[in-house]
């Protein structure tokens, strides 16, 4: 293996890889997200579960590795002579779990203050990138690695045991801060470096405040209700279920709007129905209470008020999402959203629009599509 190590080196490949080794920690960062944007799709295929979890459990071990290192604990043995590339898998990893978390949140993300945690897990993503000359700085190493190992965990637990719930969330950080904070023991027992480095107390502390500062997201509604994912949302004139597919009409948008289906406009004749159309994505064997709650905003007040909760149930499985719809009779003009929920009231996406009431019928505009 050593004669190998020396052929590559001297190889023109080599000597090519070795003058632009300043730009490894960008091929790492761009292979770890490339990688899992062709090849994860649902987070609850066994492909995906194996390779999330591979990588998570190949980032612990490779944590510890490198911060025994120091300590010549891998002098003169095969592990020894790679040691200097532990940054870079570690990197790597980091790259990998956090482009799958920002591929998966996407799906569950809308246009509203759940963007908040998406943006953070974009910016976690991206900063990675830079993160290769402060890699030895244990505080950011084991404050990243918790951050992804709750985000982790509150994607794989319920899609272990097929159920979640606010009680769900909770064991899930647990059971990631259970794991963060043995992984820093084990590895300030087995390194003198590591003890000499940092404070237990400081380190321990700060990974308390991530946990806190994770909870209080999900407290004010501001993570998404991952695994769950609002694949469709829109508002519709009609909505029939034919050989268990969905035909719904409703007014489409100019094409240059990429971002939404329906027309936020929605021109409503006398006695006419409102109905909105969504699709829900949730793992297999999942059952979950979806709502439609619809809000009027009241310009006298110039505040939303809330007319109705209407619920149906999820059941997970299905590619598209599971679909469903609500609609509501006698329909005042002005601008209404409808918010889609779950029964602890965390936001899956939004479906908004302005009723416009009409004696003549958008036919030009319409369009029927199947779900």
């Amino acid at each position: 293996m050593k004669r190998a190590l020396v052929r590559f080196r001297n190889s023109d490949f080599g000597k090519t890889v070795i003058r632009n080794q300043k730009y490894a920690p960008i091929l790492f960062f761009m292979g770890g997200f490339i990688f899992d944007t062709l090849t994860l799709g649902r987070i609850d295929r066994v492909y995906d579960t194996v390779v999330l979890c591979s990588h998570m459990i190949l980032l612990s071990i490779t944590l510890y590795l490198f911060n025994v290192a120091d300590d010549g604990k891998w002098k003169n043995t095969f592990i020894g002579r790679y040691s200097e590339y532990f940054p870079l898998a570690i990197q790597f990893f980091f790259g990998a779990l956090s482009s799958a978390f920002v591929i998966y949140f996407f799906r569950s993300v809308s246009f509203s203050k759940t963007m908040v945690f998406f943006i953070l897990l974009v910016l976690l993503l991206f900063a990675n990138e830079f993160l290769k000359k402060k890699i030895s700085n244990k505080y950011l190493q084991f404050s990243v690695y918790f951050f992804i190992s709750f985000t982790f965990f509150t994607f794989m637990v319920p899609t272990l045991i097929r159920e979640m719930s606010t009680f769900i969330f909770i064991i899930s950080g647990l059971v990631s801060l259970a794991f963060t904070l043995a992984l820093i023991l084990f590895i300030y027992t087995s390194s003198p470096s590591t003890r000499a480095e940092i404070s237990l107390k400081k380190l321990i502390s700060g990974i308390l405040s991530i946990y806190l500062v994770i909870n209080a997201f999900y407290y004010f509604n501001l993570i998404p209700p991952v695994p769950l994912a609002m694949e469709t949302g829109l508002v519709a004139h009609d909505v029939r279920k034919k050989n268990n597919e969905y035909i719904v009409t409703y007014e489409r948008d100019e094409w240059y709007i990429f971002w939404r289906t329906h027309n936020i406009n929605f021109h409503r004749q006398a006695d006419e129905r409102v109905y909105v159309f969504t699709s829900v994505f949730a793992p297999t064997a999942i059952k979950k209470s979806i709502f439609h709650r619809w809000q009027w905003y009241n310009p006298e007040t110039r505040s939303w008020e809330i007319t109705e909760d209407i619920g149906f149930e999820v059941t997970g499985g299905r590619d598209r999402g599971f679909r469903g719809y609500t609609y509501k009779n006698n329909l005042r003009e002005g601008e209404w959203k409808v918010e889609v929920i779950t029964e602890e009231e965390l936001l899956l996406g939004v479906v908004d629009f302005v009723v416009k009431n009409t004696s003549e019928p958008n036919i030009k505009g319409m369009e029927k599509k199947s779900f």
